[in-house]
């Protein structure tokens, strides 16, 4: 079954950024662009990567709008030691959630129950809580951040164009679709 227009359910998560603990939960999405990235666990190999590659686009994903969310099954704790022990991911300056309770991992359907973590699963989320796109990887494969902005900026100007579709390798600024009839067979 498609979680394509899933809208997230209620939680609240302790997080890890700046140093600090807070609370996120759903009402502080409302009104604006989140990626979920859910990745196995802390303290583990290709997860270092891919945060710090978020990490370094993140400047990137917030011009655009766009709250990245990291979230693995471990602690709040666990993500502050990690922080503090990882050159990697000493540098991260977005929220990491933490889903002990797996309550996060379940809602977008990523959980790996008999391991209790998750799988590496990617979710846009757009200003009305609803899921726009998502795909999950096998956890043994990394994924690309600069792909995932893409991803989001196409998802936010088909939002404000209705009328218009993003072809593949659809970047800002370039060309689009509009679906009519004189189209159909002409590409």
């Amino acid at each position: 079954m498609s979680l394509i227009g899933k809208e997230i359910s209620d939680f609240s998560a302790q997080a890890f950024q700046n140093n600090s603990f807070k609370t996120v939960n759903r009402e502080d999405l409302r009104g604006k662009w989140s990626v979920f990235f859910f990745y196995p666990a802390d303290f583990t190999f290709v997860c270092p990567t891919e945060l710090e590659d978020l990490e370094n686009n993140y400047a990137a994903f917030q011009k655009a709008g766009c709250e990245i969310y990291s979230v693995s099954c471990d602690t709040h704790f666990v993500h502050k030691a990690w922080h503090d022990h990882s050159e990697k991911i000493s540098k991260i300056t977005y929220p990491m959630l933490a889903d002990p309770t797996q309550a996060l991992a379940r809602d977008f359907e990523v959980l790996i129950p008999e391991a209790g973590l998750a799988e590496r699963g990617t979710f846009i989320v757009d200003p009305d809580l609803k899921i726009v796109a998502y795909e999950v990887n096998a956890g043994n494969v990394g994924r690309n951040a600069e792909e995932l902005l893409r991803k989001v900026q196409a998802c936010q100007f088909v939002r404000e164009h209705g009328d218009e579709v993003c072809p593949a390798k659809w970047t800002p600024g370039a060309e689009t679709l509009k679906p009519s009839l004189d189209l159909v067979g002409a590409l």
